[in-house]
């Protein structure tokens, strides 16, 4: 492989996973339980900047016991994926959207906002290194994974002076297996994910760690997911624990909670604000109150619920859960304006459809 130009320097994997191992893994690849040959990563220092760009053999980090990371939780990640079309080329879908996104994140969290070009650079540069792990077919793609943290080893309560990004990579199978089911959701009623000043709109990882509690308490119930509302009024639908939600209206109309402050801004959201748009429905972002969620199903003004989000695309919501009581929006099957709406984006990820909003970033 050749480097990219952001890339110093570029070390070959001497022990890369066989070709029948690697083809095996592929073939079933689940989530998050393989990673590719290679890594990218960088340091920024307030002296140097962003420096030391290099693709390196994956494997473990190395910290001191006293890196900041792990005291203060100074960290932040994004989520993306690439796809391989069927003319054999890769290409990222809007990677411009998690960029910013990124920057947003680090602004929150005292890091160093990483350029635009370092971005994708190390993006494409991992991508390219290991090109053979991209999979084909069956709404298979290769999961990237880009992340920032504090890495000085100082337990002083202030922004670390020096930062590690790297960027790692997974292959990812078709999320639902056996068709598109409806998931089931249990209101949180004493657990907020985010409040107002708070991280809610930043991707980072105390967020994620923040709703697993709650998260768990859903399982116990027996449902998927776990739904959280504001930390304020406790009255106002925010997200699920990973993911952004919409709400088809008997008129056609979708609606989705608006942007709070502390409401993680979704690319996959934002995107079905523009298809959704494509497909004629109109689409309003507002505050949805609980009790406008249970009396829209049950009175059957909200026809369809939908989740969103990287991993899954779009999913189908069934059966809102809270101790005393369910409202359920589905008969089990995923509805028409949900399955169109996903049909749209998926094919357009994996260059089925016109891409008519230049979303699509070709790699190689």
């Amino acid at each position: 492989m050749t480097p990219s130009p952001l890339t110093s320097r570029f070390e070959v994997n001497p022990s890369p996973l066989p070709t029948d191992q690697r083809a095996a893994i592929l073939e079933n690849p689940g989530f998050g339980n393989h990673f590719t040959d290679h890594m990218f990563l960088a340091e920024w220092t307030p002296d140097t900047g962003w420096a030391d760009a290099r693709v390196v053999p994956y494997g473990p980090l190395s910290l001191d016991p006293a890196t900041a990371v792990l005291h203060y939780a100074q960290e932040i990640f994004e989520g993306m994926k690439a796809y391989a079309h069927p003319d054999g080329s890769v290409w990222i879908f809007r990677p411009d959207a998690n960029a910013a996104r990124m920057q947003r994140s680090a602004h929150r969290l005292a890091l160093p906002e990483l350029p635009l070009e370092w971005f994708l650079g190390s993006i494409e540069a991992l991508i390219k290194a290991d090109r053979d792990w991209v999979p084909f077919g069956d709404e298979k793609s290769l999961y990237i994974r880009p992340f920032m943290f504090a890495s000085e080893v100082f337990l002083g309560v202030r922004p670390s002076q020096h930062v590690t990004y790297s960027v790692i990579a997974s292959p990812a199978g078709a999320y639902f297996k056996g068709g598109l089911k409806p998931v089931s959701i249990w209101l949180s009623a004493w657990f907020s994910r985010a409040a107002a000043g708070g991280t809610g709109a930043a991707k980072c990882g105390g967020n994620y760690a923040a709703s697993l509690l709650p998260q768990q308490e859903a399982t116990d119930q027996g449902c998927d997911q776990v739904a959280f509302l504001d930390a304020s009024e406790n009255k106002w639908v925010e997200e699920l624990g990973g993911m952004n939600l919409y709400f088809v209206q008997d008129d056609g109309s979708i609606v989705t909670p608006e942007l709070s402050g502390s409401i993680l801004e979704g690319i996959t959201r934002d995107s079905i604000l523009t298809l959704a748009a494509d497909l004629g429905h109109e689409v309003i972002q507002r505050k949805v109150s609980i009790d406008e969620w249970r009396e829209g199903t049950a009175g059957g003004k909200i026809t369809e619920i939908f989740a969103c989000g990287t991993a899954a695309v779009v999913t189908p919501v069934g059966v809102l859960k809270w101790d005393g009581g369910q409202a359920v929006s589905s008969d089990g099957e995923a509805g028409k304006v949900t399955t169109d709406i996903r049909s749209a984006l998926v094919d357009i990820q994996y260059g089925r459809a016109e891409d008519r909003h230049g979303w699509m970033h070709k790699v190689c």
